[in-house]
């Protein structure tokens, strides 16, 4: 690998492409500072060997990383982890206080992904998952810090797309980097240099009064630029937050709407239907430019999972009842 295939977005902040199903899909982020290194969602297995070339691109050796940082432990996330761990002898691995158990025997996340995708499907996406030995790994609950060579990253729990998630907050910019609860930011959309983002409401744990808080919290912080793991760097947090709040009401509006239908084949068909239809009327309200074909084809996998996530919160929330 080559320096120039980094995106550098200054401050030792770089951003790799996990080449995950389709370029610009997957970000992995690095932190550098003092010849130290951080990765923060380091992606699947398969992104393993590109980070090694990563760090070597930038002449650093695996033994100057420090941490393997989680904002939450969904597979295109954190599916790399163990592998990754076992090449990097110095790093530990952060997580929070809920996946720390997955991470160090992985058996039931593997289970809960063939779930959701399938066994064949779930192999293919992300391989073989190995364990991160117990001591290396660090719970960070709301309020934890590290240091990157004196550079503090601070931890903010940030449920709403799923309870094991937080953001993590580089103290020396302020910039932060959202994993999943800052949505997606498909380049594909860009339009005139402008940024947009998407909700994601993937299974099984998506809350929208939980998923409405975190968005405020972090927007609260008046963050310079918010790094997202589908795809790396989005400013205007004021303006793409209040695109967040309207999207997930949207989400939520279509869930309340389904209430009436048995769940099964025929809820899944109403609900995929109607996160189409949301995606669409966000394209025209932001005019995307590209086709109704196009669009539909960049988020095909994740109407589907919008879709199965707004179920799960339907069952979840008359089970409460």
């Amino acid at each position: 690998m080559q320096a120039h295939e980094l995106i550098d977005h200054g401050h030792g902040i770089f951003a790799l492409d996990a080449l995950f199903e389709r370029p610009r899909l997957t970000a992995i982020h690095l932190v550098v500072e003092s010849g130290r290194a951080a990765i923060i969602d380091p992606g699947t297995a398969t992104a393993v060997p590109r980070i090694l070339a990563a760090l070597e691109a930038l002449g650093l050796a695996p033994e100057a990383v420090d941490w393997i940082v989680l904002t939450h432990i969904h597979l295109d996330h954190a599916g790399g982890a163990g592998l990754l761990a076992s090449r990097l002898p110095n790093a530990r691995l952060t997580v929070h206080p809920r996946g720390r158990r997955h991470m160090v025997d992985p058996a039931r996340l593997w289970a809960s992904t063939i779930h959701v995708y399938g066994q064949s499907e779930a192999e293919r996406l992300y391989g073989v998952l190995l364990p991160v030995p117990d001591e290396r790994v660090v719970e960070t609950p709301d309020g934890a810090s590290i240091a990157l060579a004196g550079r503090a990253l601070e931890f903010l729990d940030t449920p709403g797309h799923a309870r094991h998630h937080v953001c993590v907050r580089d103290a020396g910019t302020g910039h932060l980097f959202t994993g999943d609860t800052f949505g997606l930011a498909y380049t594909e959309l860009d339009a005139g240099g402008r940024r947009f983002v998407f909700p994601t409401t993937s299974p099984n744990q998506w809350d929208p009064d939980a998923h409405h808080a975190s968005v405020a919290r972090l927007e609260s912080l008046q963050p310079e630029a918010i790094y997202v793991t589908h795809f790396s760097r989005v400013d205007d947090a004021p303006r793409l937050a209040g695109d967040l709040h309207r999207l997930i009401d949207a989400h939520a509006a279509l869930g309340r709407s389904a209430m009436g239908t048995q769940a099964g084949d025929a809820r899944q068909a109403v609900l995929r239907a109607g996160v189409e239809r949301i995606v669409l009327d966000e394209a025209r309200r932001q005019g995307w430019g590209t086709s109704r074909e196009r669009t539909l084809e960049v988020f095909a996998l994740d109407i589907d999972l919008n879709a199965r996530g707004i179920a799960d919160w339907l069952d979840a929330s008359q089970r409460a009842s």
